[in-house]
């Protein structure tokens, strides 16, 4: 085990990341907020779903992601369809345009790491991501046990 001096950098680091986490969000577009972008990511990521297990997943109230459902289908992201199994509730599904959205947000975040990470090695980048996912799957899947982790 580290040294609890050890622990402490670490939580400060990670706290810094915010600089990060807004220079990512400085490359939505401006109909796109975070909110829009975290459920157009999770349908690509997961596949189509409920409401129910989207709300989950961003870990808010349902209102709030009525919200952002209603936002992305309004500019045609995502379809609602009836749940065949429910009539009552609505399969969400990502549409070619917000799979598009995504692959250009994609690409930019790639392009904005690129360029501030240039003088960091393929393997020294590699690392961050062996280390990133292993502190990730160290806490678990938050989301799963205790329903408030962000997306």
């Amino acid at each position: 085990m580290a040294e609890r001096s050890q622990y402490e950098e670490l939580a400060r680091q990670l706290s810094a990341i915010g600089a990060v986490k807004r220079g990512l969000a400085r490359l939505l577009p401006a109909e796109c907020p975070a909110g829009s972008a975290a459920v157009l990511a999770l349908l690509d990521r997961y596949g189509e779903m409920r409401m129910s297990r989207l709300t989950e997943l961003l870990a808010v109230d349902m209102s709030v992601t009525s919200r952002h459902v209603a936002h992305v289908a309004e500019r045609g992201w995502i379809e609602r369809q009836p749940d065949p199994c429910d009539k009552r509730s609505r399969i969400l599904r990502l549409t070619a345009a917000g799979k598009d959205l995504l692959d250009g947000l994609g690409r930019r975040s790639a392009d904005l790491f690129a360029h501030h990470l240039k003088d960091w090695s393929d393997d020294e980048v590699g690392q961050l991501n062996v280390m990133l996912a292993r502190l990730r799957d160290s806490f678990g899947d938050c989301r799963a046990h205790t329903g408030r982790t962000h997306v």
